[in-house]
């Protein structure tokens, strides 16, 4: 194929007429147009083949796929690969072994974020940008620290409300401002109250106000962060975890015997684009786990229910491992191992004597480092304080061999 198939036109709230003269030939030339049902519906007596997005989105794309080699025109809103179409379809194209770049044209306009800092005056580098669409509202809680400034994309009109009750669990002073189509004639922007007609078309502008402490990105919440039953990977513990996990963006965790999955939680807190299944079988600890995992703002944490190493099986290749819980389980070591690929990392903490004893052992054959982790808390002796130790932790870290 010697020229791009694939046209992905960027269209504004001001429709066709506020095209480029190259976008709109682009249109004009294409064979097929593809895209969601309003913009579809911008080209009412247009009779040529039309590609609607359908959910699963999938099979639009697999149809979408069979017209390869003829030139297509896909609308989208904005700039496509502002979470658009532009970035799923250029995932997609890499799975099935095809450069992107040789495939497709873009041609954005600005982006709903672009708009909203236009009208509220925000730098768009001192933004956070998140998305609704297809995605939990919990994300949010990832952002929430004083003086945030949080441009959110709605999935529909019942956006506003669910993030205003997640603000209201967490007891954030913020204001909300919805903006309803920007850079179109039916542009409105005003200040959310519940109760209020919300247009379907439309982002929320978030201020978080001074006084909401708020959590840290760095490793190391407070337990109190967590809902747990005592099996709670420590705050000095779990900082020190993290750093040896040494997470990097993009890269797969799997936090195994997670208990209640403060190690997957804090990896994912670290990059938005980090991923992690936490393996678990206590349900109790289960349930923790998701009500953490939405409250610390990373609902996308995948949990996997059963124990290891049975529930190991089928699962992605892992980037890093971390043993929480189940080392001295038969097979469970050797499992994570053989799914490891060459450098990858593997962390455990050994609490008992009988862990720490298969931590040398292990140790011995696959090399690695070995780190003493001891804890003491300032706690009252009588009128006076005193040093309590916490249970000391032996720490093994170990890459394995290209």
């Amino acid at each position: 194929m010697n020229a791009p198939w694939l046209w992905v036109i960027g269209i504004g709230d001001d429709g066709l007429e506020g095209l480029s003269a190259l976008s709109r030939g682009l249109i004009d030339r294409a064979e097929a147009i593809a895209g969601g049902h309003r913009h579809l519906s911008m080209l009412t007596a247009d009779e040529r083949p039309r590609i609607p997005w359908t959910s699963p989105l999938s099979n639009s794309i697999d149809q979408l796929l069979s017209w390869r080699g003829r030139p297509v025109a896909i609308l989208a809103s904005g700039d496509p690969m502002c979470y658009g179409i532009g970035v799923t379809l250029r995932d997609r194209l890499w799975a099935i072994g095809l450069d992107p770049q040789t495939e497709m044209i873009i041609q954005p306009v600005p982006s709903a974020f672009s708009w909203a800092c236009s009208r509220l005056g925000w730098a768009s580098h001192e933004v956070e940008t998140l998305s609704c669409c297809g995605r939990d509202p919990h994300l949010i809680n990832l952002f929430l620290y004083p003086g945030a400034k949080i441009l959110l994309l709605s999935a529909d009109e019942r956006s506003p409300a669910q993030v205003a009750e997640i603000l209201a669990r967490r007891q954030v002073s913020a204001t909300m401002t919805i903006l309803e189509h920007l850079g179109g004639t039916q542009e409105r922007i005003y200040p959310w109250q519940t109760g209020v007609s919300v247009s379907k078309l439309h982002s929320i502008a978030i201020e978080v106000l001074p006084g909401f402490p708020g959590y840290s990105r760095l490793p190391g919440l407070p337990d109190s962060a967590y809902l747990h039953d005592g099996q709670l990977t420590k705050q000095q513990v779990r900082a020190c975890t993290l750093s040896a996990l040494a997470p990097r963006p993009g890269e797969l965790l799997w936090d195994v015997g997670a208990g209640n999955g403060s190690i997957a939680i804090e990896w994912l807190r670290s990059d938005s684009r980090n991923r992690a299944i936490a393996i678990e079988h206590h349900p109790q600890r289960l349930s923790n786990i998701a009500a953490n995992a939405a409250q610390l703002g990373v609902p996308n944490l995948v949990v996997q229910a059963g124990p290891a190493p049975i529930s190991l099986a089928g699962l992605p290749t892992p980037d890093v491992v971390f043993i929480g819980g189940g080392l001295t389980v038969p097979d469970v070591f050797e499992s994570c191992w053989q799914a490891l690929p060459p450098g990858g990392r593997l962390v455990t903490n050994g609490v008992t004597v009988e862990t720490e004893q298969r931590i040398l052992q292990l140790q011995q054959l696959h090399g690695g480092s070995l780190t003493r982790i001891a804890i003491q808390q300032a706690a009252p002796v009588g009128k006076f304080l005193g040093w309590k130790a916490l249970a000391p932790i032996t720490q093994w870290s170990v890459l394995k061999a290209c």
